[in-house]
């Protein structure tokens, strides 16, 4: 029987195609390898990444009266409403919009400054942004850090301006703790929280001595914002006189135990959606949620008390119902905030995720929403904690200011 030859150019292409198949092969068991390693080992690649190596600097104080400057506010009265990120108003989706609603366009709320007009009461939001500093190089952000500043302007856009109906909203500017602060136990994480602190601390204080005398106070934030919230519920407020005129606090996306930090705090959970003086937090996750992470994090920290959290219960006030643990259906949530890819901009979309807070005080909402490329392992919407459920924000407060207003009749 003949031999069978093949054409050299059969044999040319089968040496360039086998190596190529060896190549794919290779780099499959690669991508295996590299998903087997960031399961495995991904919170500690994750801090080899984020968490600074260097050591930590002292920031110098900032000058006594550095927070008069109106540069050192990303929002506060006088900027213009044009310039201003917290008073942007964001528009209902056009096939989503309510009838008549007042939320046709994108635009910022014309008349809140300094007064609101109509029924709105009036009341002043001290708001502290999340952290937008991700630099590994050190351990606070310098304030000079363009990029770290642009990313914190856009999310006082996206979250602060859930309180865009206040008489005044005051947002500083501040040396941030980086990332890397909030996953690791090194005592550098520390020294760089108090540090931002500090900042907040003094400009808390221009802030008082600002407003009205008689004006009610809503502290909020979200993240690290939330975190310094607390301590100025435990540092500046809890059993002092300025207790009487902090009609609310929302420090949302930081846990707090319901028995190891709240009874530090001198404010109590809000029970009910006309409760006021009280504390709104939530986490938001979708399901299924995988807290494992967040919740080993949570636990290693110890309570305002100084003992360990362990595996104590994380408030949770739903923001859709207004209630302590409570559950809620989506066609209760009057408008989630879906942003651009950028974040600069977005809209509003009525009914989009309901809301049920779990045994141990997570925010679970349902099956994961599209709102971008943000969300974090174990379906964390951390970074969409306000934005899932922005429109109820901006009536919550509203509604439990007037409440507020009316037991001091």
């Amino acid at each position: 029987m003949p031999e069978t030859r093949r054409h050299p150019a059969v044999r040319q292409w089968r040496i360039p195609l086998r190596k190529f198949l060896y190549t794919i092969v290779f780099l499959i068991v690669l991508v295996i390898a590299g998903l087997f390693a960031l399961r495995t080992f991904g919170e500690e690649l994750t801090e080899i990444a984020l968490v600074p190596s260097a050591e930590f600097v002292e920031q110098d104080p900032l000058d006594t009266n550095a927070y008069q400057d109106p540069a050192m506010w990303f929002s506060r009265p006088g900027i213009g409403v044009a310039n201003d990120p917290a008073r942007w108003q964001p528009a209902f989706a056009a096939e989503v919009a309510p009838v008549g609603s007042a939320s046709a366009a994108t635009v910022p709320v014309e008349a809140a400054e300094p007064a609101t007009t109509g029924n709105t009461p009036r009341f002043a939001v001290f708001f502290i942004h999340p952290t937008s500093f991700y630099d590994a190089r050190q351990w606070n952000a310098p304030l000079a850090d363009e990029e770290s500043q642009n990313r914190a302007r856009l999310m006082v856009r996206g979250m602060a301006s859930a309180f865009n109906r206040a008489s005044e909203i005051w947002v500083p500017r501040y040396r941030q703790a980086t990332f890397g602060a909030f996953i690791t136990d090194m005592p550098e994480a520390t020294q760089a929280l108090d540090a931002a602190y500090r900042d907040i601390d003094q400009a808390f204080t221009f802030f008082l001595d600002s407003i009205p005398e008689d004006m009610p106070i809503v502290l909020a934030g979200h993240s690290q914002g939330g975190y310094h919230v607390t301590r100025l519920l435990q540092e500046r407020v809890a059993g002092t006189p300025l207790a009487e005129r902090v009609a609310m606090a929302y420090p949302v996306g930081w846990p707090i135990s319901i028995e190891h930090d709240l009874p530090a705090l001198g404010l109590p959970a809000c029970g009910s959606p006309q409760q006021a003086g009280c504390i709104v937090s939530w986490a938001s996750f979708a399901e299924p949620a995988d807290p494992g992470q967040f919740l080993r994090r949570y636990s290693a920290i110890p309570g305002n008390d100084g003992e360990p959290r362990g595996d104590d219960a994380i408030l949770c006030v739903n923001p859709l119902s207004g209630v302590l643990n409570g559950e809620a259906d989506m066609a209760q949530n009057l408008g989630t905030l879906v942003p651009e890819n950028d974040l600069s901009s977005g809209e509003l979309v009525a009914g989009a995720v309901p809301a049920r807070c779990s045994s141990n005080g997570l925010l679970l909402v349902g099956d994961p929403p599209e709102l971008g490329q943000y969300v974090l392992p174990g379906n964390n919407y951390h970074v969409y904690d306000i934005p899932l459920f922005w429109r109820n924000l901006q009536e919550d407060v509203v509604r439990r200011v007037e409440a507020w207003n009316a037991n001091r009749q």
